[in-house]
């Protein structure tokens, strides 16, 4: 006879998963906003800059700005290992 599977214990697990998920995630946001000192700056003004950046309406400016976000990252990286 074949083992019956239990929906409603899969569910409750992937759903606590889901919400670690999302507590890593917005523990990491907050790690990066006080590794690049965003933290020094007003709330109102983080916000403008997010904003911002999440309407940008043209490719050309967020790569430039991923590719200073990735040197940012691997500056840290160096620094790290000397």
């Amino acid at each position: 006879m074949r083992k019956v599977r239990d929906y409603d214990a899969e569910l409750k697990a992937l759903n606590d998963k889901a919400r670690s998920l999302k507590a890593k995630k917005v523990e990491q946001l907050g790690q990066l906003v006080t590794v690049t000192g965003a933290d020094m700056l007003d709330l109102d003004v983080l916000a403008g800059a997010l904003i911002a950046a999440v309407e940008a309406p043209d490719a050309e400016t967020r790569e430039a700005w991923r590719a200073r976000g990735e040197a940012f990252f691997q500056q840290r990286r160096k620094k790290a290992r000397a």
